[in-house]
């Protein structure tokens, strides 16, 4: 596997939100975006670099860009917490790449972080992104249902501690 890094994301990266807004890519997201709505996102990675508000990355392995990934705070139920989540195009897929940045996110959430918890919410029917939650050391803490974008989802609530002492029973 080719190494793997994440950079800040940077104006040029809106490619990678466009290749990622396909059938394939959305199909346990509910549905893709507007090419208007993929614009406004890829203008608030940008914006939430400069408020501090989420530390959104492009993911590359080797010399190439291949995905997405970040953090933010968030809220889960009575918990503040921050939650992740991330895209690698599918011609990268199944390399551990995924995984790789996981890590590394899972570190920078570590050093820049305010909350004890790191939360990540993939649907119950993607088997890969359960299998990075697992293998990065997410606690498995149920299933929720949650709307997003218009959709009723299915989600596994996945739970990583980053403050010692963070609330167990948390989620």
């Amino acid at each position: 596997m080719d190494a793997v890094r994440i950079e800040p994301w940077q104006t040029d990266d809106l490619w990678l939100l466009h290749r990622a807004n396909t059938a394939e890519m959305t199909r346990f997201l509910g549905a893709a975006e507007t090419a208007e709505d993929v614009e406004k996102r890829h203008a608030k990675y940008l914006r939430n670099w400069e408020t501090g508000e989420a530390r959104m990355y492009r993911v590359v392995a080797g010399e190439e860009a291949v995905g997405g990934i970040g953090w933010w705070s968030s809220r889960w139920r009575d918990d503040d917490v921050h939650e992740t989540g991330w895209f690698i195009l599918p011609e990268r897929q199944g390399r551990g790449i995924a995984s790789a940045a996981v890590g590394l996110v899972v570190a920078d959430a570590q050093e820049h972080g305010v909350h004890p918890l790191l939360a990540a919410f993939p649907s119950v029917e993607n088997e890969a992104s359960n299998r990075v939650c697992a293998r990065a050391g997410f606690r498995l803490r149920g299933a929720a249902e949650e709307e997003f974008r218009g959709v009723l989802l299915r989600l596994n609530v996945w739970m990583l501690e980053l403050r010692p002492g963070g609330p167990e029973g948390a989620g």
